[in-house]
């Protein structure tokens, strides 16, 4: 993205907090759904890596970027790696099994000549006797009996159906770091020749898994931040280590829910949304966030609620996935989310994080940014930053007033999209950058006379890690 130069006609006083990413599929693959969405209110752009081709990409992420410019706003571009693919393999028609049955897996193997189900993964290099074995997103549970021969032998616990390419989910099993696949590592190095801001780690259990990745997209070059992807249970035991690790994480709570008991997976969200805060770690919420707007015009009221909640504890986005991809209504869900968005906050308040300990220099400014904010009752903070690390600061205090962030790099800008309350300029180095921008906000009626503004700012532009001056402006 180039200077910002044009900018969408809305007040200051009606940005919303909470971001909006969306999913791109059959429904939106086209440039101008994709405007719609973004001039809806989408900020982050999902590529899933389990579906389509390169060549597709290639068109999508062009038409992103053209409708961000023309729109006037940086979006993030997210790459979302499929991870391991386990998965039942292929068979004819459906398996039918029952309380206390004995069943067998094989890879690859043939149903029909040999009677073992088929997996997509070789399942008998994992897991171990004893251990649970979830089929059909948690339809059928089984229990490892025994492994043998490249056989994995289990005991069935319910009555169900089996259907091939379903998902299997193995709660217990440790992968040992063996999460990225080559699919995915073909994957990552596509992706580090293209313009993508974030890329999503799925299956995550530790940290290692994290940092695996990270020297993976050093090594090729690219400059896109890892969003990890709580999925199963061992990342949970682990949750910590793995936000402070992660530069953002996505609650994924539909393969969580089958890993975990569903009745954890809303408190484990909490938990993961307040450390986000804690280690300013941006988080997303997801899964069947609207899961009716697929075939209906507005979602139910359970799920408008589930939107609130997340606006009210405080994530910096909310995910859209089947309701952009294969919905019928793409565009109309995005202006629901972001209707919801917008009231909640002018109403609630979000949760604010826990105090912090470390006693930073960037820190101590942060607080001193908002303490002052308070006391001016201003109507917005502008952060001059060169790698967004100021304003993901300050947006981890979960602000009542917007963040204005200026920066000459675009990846910048644009990974920035995903941070609570922050809205990014792309602006050239200069020590009047914060007051230039805010100028021409006010010409272009986003601010107006009388505003008062709290700049954070440092002595060395362009230089990271040099924010050292607040400054408080009243624009004439």
């Amino acid at each position: 993205m180039k200077l910002t130069e044009m900018v969408p006609n809305v007040p200051v006083t009606k940005f919303k907090r909470t971001k909006i990413l969306v999913t791109i599929g059959p429904s939106c693959n086209s440039y101008e759904v994709i405007y719609d969405m973004i001039k809806a209110g989408a900020n982050i752009l999902r590529l899933n890596f389990s579906h389509g081709e390169n060549e597709e990409r290639l068109q999508q992420i062009k038409w992103i970027r053209k409708a961000s410019q023309e729109y006037g706003k940086p979006v993030a571009i997210l790459q979302d790696l499929q991870g391991p693919k386990i998965r039942l393999g292929d068979f004819d028609g459906i398996i039918n099994v029952q309380t206390g049955q004995s069943v067998a897996f094989k890879y690859k193997t043939d149903y029909e000549q040999t009677g073992l189900i088929p997996t997509q993964y070789d399942l008998s290099k994992k897991v171990k006797r004893g251990e649970r074995l979830y089929l059909y997103d948690g339809k059928v549970r089984t229990t490892v009996t025994s492994v043998k021969d490249g056989i994995v032998h289990a005991h069935v616990e319910n009555d169900g159906i089996l259907i091939k390419r379903k998902g299997i989910n193995l709660p217990d099993t440790d992968f040992g770091g063996d999460i990225i696949t080559e699919k995915d590592k073909k994957d990552v190095v596509f992706g580090s020749t293209q313009d993508f801001d974030y890329v999503a780690l799925s299956f995550v259990q530790t940290a290692d898994d994290i940092r695996q990745l990270k020297k993976m997209l050093r090594n090729l070059g690219s400059k896109a931040k890892v969003m990890t992807k709580f999925e199963t249970g061992v990342a949970v035991q682990h949750m910590e280590e793995i936000v402070q690790e992660s530069d953002a994480i996505c609650i994924a709570r539909g393969d969580l829910a089958v890993e975990v008991p569903l009745e954890s997976v809303p408190v484990i969200q909490r938990q993961l949304i307040e450390l986000g805060k804690r280690y300013a770690t941006p988080t997303i919420i997801a899964t069947q966030m609207m899961l009716s707007m697929v075939d209906q015009p507005e979602p139910t009221r359970a799920e408008v609620s589930d939107v609130a909640t997340g606006v009210i504890l405080g994530a910096d986005s909310l995910w859209l996935s089947d309701e952009t991809t294969i919905g019928k209504y793409p565009v109309e869900a995005v202006k629901v989310m972001k209707r919801i968005i917008l009231y909640t906050q002018e109403n609630i308040e979000a949760g604010k994080p826990l105090p912090f300990e470390s006693g930073s220099n960037q820190e101590a400014i942060s607080e001193a940014v908002l303490n002052l904010a308070n006391m001016v009752n201003a109507t917005a903070i502008v952060a001059e930053t060169k790698s967004g690390a100021t304003a993901l600061e300050i947006a981890s205090r979960r602000p009542a007033r917007p963040i204005i962030a200026v920066t000459s790099d675009p990846r910048v800008a644009q990974q920035m999209a995903l941070i609570y309350g922050t809205k990014s300029y792309v602006r050239p180095d200069s020590k009047y950058a914060a007051s230039r921008l805010t100028d021409w906000l006010e010409e272009k009626k986003v601010l107006k006379k009388g505003d008062v503004i709290v700049t954070a700012s440092g002595k060395y532009p362009g230089v990271v890690g040099t924010t050292d001056t607040i400054k408080v402006r009243v624009l004439e």
